[in-house]
């Protein structure tokens, strides 16, 4: 019995050792493209990786991740038809949509459309229906802010069009953290592909997502926004499953169509392999020019003071 028990106590601590994490001492330094980024673990919210994780930028349409947390906590039905109102304010930068004026949608389907498809019209009609109204609805994603200690964020508007909406990484962590306790922000941001049904007039319009990891089943996506603004480069959050547990991503302003994919597969190599990665020289001289211009809007601010 004793060498029975000694030999299954060896094979545990060999399996132990194979499906172990690596540490972080083994792990390589990380290369990522994008230039502000933070790694957590999703049941806590520990950082595991931070890079200028406390620089407050513009986050694009990671916006409507609020947009959708402010609608939930709202209360508002979800099966409520909607009208796509002409705008009362100018769009803060190119807002086309294909969504015609006048017509509607359940609630639950404009939010699920601004979440996947990151359709501005959609986000922009969610603030529209609040209680309140538009002003009310902005206040209120300032108020959740605050709520979840995100102390250097600021929203001005609910689709991410404008560059006044700053967050940084850290602060985005406990956004997703907090979008994903609601079932509906985890389906309706990783719908691969939706058929929205509108009425007044009937007719129909097809959407996909923004990211393509929701299509891979090994990566177990849970809550997805992408963001793209030229003043926020390429932006991805994303809560999915690293080393077979779940964790937070969050990578702000990169160059390429497709960096933030590629960070997302060089952090899930480090977290189980403790491989750096690497990173194109243009990605670098992006970096380079990215953080001289925070460098010198900080200093400009600092002397203008």
């Amino acid at each position: 019995m004793m060498i029975r028990s000694a030999g299954l106590l060896a094979l545990t601590m060999l399996l132990l050792v194979t499906f172990s994490p690596v540490s972080a001492a083994k792990r390589a330094e990380l290369q990522l493209a994008s230039v502000n980024a933070a790694v957590a673990h999703a049941e806590t919210g520990e950082l595991v990786y931070g890079k200028n994780a406390d620089r407050p930028v513009p986050i694009a349409s990671i916006t409507k991740l609020m947009t959708a947390l402010v609608v939930m906590e709202s209360g508002e039905p979800l099966n409520e038809w909607l009208e796509f109102r002409e705008r009362h304010i100018p769009a803060p930068a190119n807002a086309y949509t294909r969504i015609r004026k006048r017509s509607e949608l359940k609630r639950a389907d404009v939010l699920r459309i601004a979440l996947m498809s990151s359709e501005n019209f959609a986000a922009y009609t969610l603030a529209r229906h609040h209680p309140g109204g538009y002003d009310a609805f902005i206040e209120a994603m300032n108020r959740r802010a605050r709520e979840l200690g995100m102390i250097n964020t600021t929203f001005v508007d609910p689709t991410g069009l404008s560059a006044e909406n700053l967050s940084t990484a850290a602060d985005l962590v406990r956004l997703v953290r907090a979008a994903s306790k609601y079932p509906q922000i985890r389906e309706y941001s990783t719908t691969r592909y939706f058929s929205a049904h509108f009425r007044q007039p009937r007719y129909q319009l097809a959407f996909g997502n923004t990211n393509a990891l929701v299509h891979r089943e090994s990566w177990g996506v849970g809550v997805s926004k992408t963001g793209y603004l030229s003043e926020a480069g390429r932006c991805l959050v994303m809560l999915s499953e690293m080393d077979g547990k779940p964790v937070v991503t969050v990578l702000l302003d990169s160059l390429g169509t497709r960096s933030p994919m590629g960070d997302a597969g060089r952090i899930k190599r480090w977290l189980t392999t403790g491989a750096g990665g690497s990173v194109a020289a243009a990605a670098r001289a992006y970096e380079r020019k990215k953080n001289a211009a925070y460098a010198s809007s900080k200093s400009t601010t600092v002397s203008a003071n």
